[in-house]
């Protein structure tokens, strides 16, 4: 069992919030992902939405007691095991650096590493999305090198691109629609995120994997 009490909270009357105790871990988000299963069958939620750490329950119809529901979901957290979903495999080239990725030098500034170094420890590990949101096709990815978290920046960009490879704090993540956005850009991709002619509209799943890959560097 995970230390610490979730925190659940009604927003309105028809949904939920339940947040997971503990750091964004790839274990608790899998114990996420247990809930929305077990979520998901109650004959009063219409839909559930995994978010980082977090599950929103979308209800059919207000809940007479929010606080048995409460209670029931306490309950199932408490027991149960982590639920693994094997998800698509991706391997995406970015170009690092360069107009599209000004904030490279940057994010290696903060770190203390060369440009080089970010870019290696950056194409590294194996990332997880973990849940999809913030905009349509945003993925939220686990898996980011702790050496190179990076706070967002205080003055966000006005017009980032769909495809910018960005550093949020202690996520990556790629831009799925153009707009403001206080990430550092890294470097860019030709990958669409989100279009809304394609079935299904976003290109991540929960549970998908990905890999990144230096198609190009250009300091």
């Amino acid at each position: 069992m995970v230390n610490g009490e979730p925190a659940i909270s009604m927003i309105g009357t028809s949904a939920m919030l339940f947040e997971a105790p503990g750091e964004f871990t790839l274990a608790c988000q899998r114990r996420i992902w247990a809930l929305m299963d077990v979520a998901s069958m109650r004959a009063d939620v219409a839909e559930v939405m995994p978010g980082v750490t977090n599950l929103m329950l979308i209800f059919s119809t207000p809940p007479e007691c929010p606080d048995e529901v409460a209670a029931d979901l306490r309950r199932a957290w408490d027991h149960l095991p982590e639920k693994h979903i094997k998800g698509r495999q991706f391997d995406i080239g970015v170009r690092y650096g360069g107009e599209l990725g000004h904030d490279l030098a940057s994010v290696a500034l903060h770190t203390g590493l060369s440009p080089h170094e970010v870019i290696a420890l950056h194409q590294a590990p194996v990332y997880t999305v973990c849940a999809v949101g913030s905009v349509p096709g945003f993925g939220y990815l686990h898996g980011l090198d702790p050496r190179l978290a990076t706070p967002r920046k205080t003055t966000p960009s006005l017009k980032m691109l769909a495809g910018t490879v960005t550093i949020g704090g202690p996520q990556a993540g790629i831009s799925a629609l153009t707009g403001p956005n206080g990430w550092n850009s890294i470097g860019f991709t030709d990958l669409v995120m989100f279009d809304p002619t394609r079935q299904p509209p976003a290109l991540f799943a929960v549970g998908d994997t990905l890999r990144f890959h230096a198609e190009s560097i250009e300091l």
